[in-house]
């Protein structure tokens, strides 16, 4: 249940103070009846006019955590067909016009975040780089400690833009296939596509990159191309970021 006016704001019809006033003058129906006071509450089910116009109800709010295979797009739609996330989710999520926040390169992996909230959409945006990122990557070559300690304090890109990770920490070295595995932590603009930039620069290509974790969030229990709902409190708790 939502009070009257919230709803009526929420269809873009008028902001929340001219619905108070529309339905202290009696311009406003629920369900066929004249309504004049602003604390009454509607639900999902009510019927509302203003002004004689039946309002839509703003769709249901829609929060999903992807684990993105490589070789999606992260976006809605692509003008060369190629693969999109959002032919990933199921047709109960038609209609709700659900985007992604973010991107992700077509050839990482891992964890994104799609809503249809517009403004979660921009609270994280704003909030981007105050906010963790924890990659798994795998490079070829045998990073040794003396070359991770020289990567840890910094990469300079193209000879320009100095690329430091908040965290670096090695997971494993496998001298079959010449390859290091790491963990990497960012909040700044250090994020998928620089890290590849990063590790290439310090003589270390990048072979595999999956996001793992955003903020408090991680894929625990989520299959690669699958998705959960975001939990209530999950969602005030994005809301609450700082």
């Amino acid at each position: 249940m939502e009070r009257l006016q919230k709803v009526i704001a929420q269809s873009n019809i008028a902001s929340r103070r001219k619905a108070e006033v529309l339905i202290l003058e009696g311009k406003v129906k629920v369900n066929g009846v004249v309504v004049k006071e602003l604390g009454i509450k509607v639900n999902k089910n009510d019927e509302i006019e203003v002004e004689g116009v039946l309002i839509k109800k703003a769709p249901k709010k829609v929060y999903l955590l992807m684990n993105k295979p490589t070789g999606y797009l992260v976006t809605n739609s692509d003008e060369k067909n190629r693969k999109t996330i959002i032919e990933l989710i199921n047709e109960e999520y038609d209609g709700f016009r659900i985007y992604p926040i973010g991107r992700l390169d077509i050839d990482t992996s891992g964890l994104v975040l799609l809503t249809n909230d517009g403004e979660l959409t921009n609270l994280l945006t704003k909030k981007e780089q105050q906010i963790d990122e924890e990659y798994i990557v795998r490079v070829s070559g045998v990073i040794v400690r003396k070359k991770l300690i020289e990567i840890r304090k910094g990469v300079t890109i193209r000879k320009k833009y100095l690329m430091k990770a908040k965290e670096i920490n090695l997971i494993e070295i496998d001298k079959n296939t010449q390859t290091t595995l790491l963990r990497v932590v960012v909040n700044d603009e250090t994020r998928n596509r620089n890290i590849k930039l990063m590790f290439e620069e310090a003589g270390f290509p990048v072979k595999t990159l999956t996001r793992t974790g955003f903020g408090f969030l991680n894929l625990e229990g989520v299959i690669r191309g699958g998705y959960r709902e975001l939990k209530v409190h999950e969602v005030k708790k994005l809301f609450a970021l700082k």
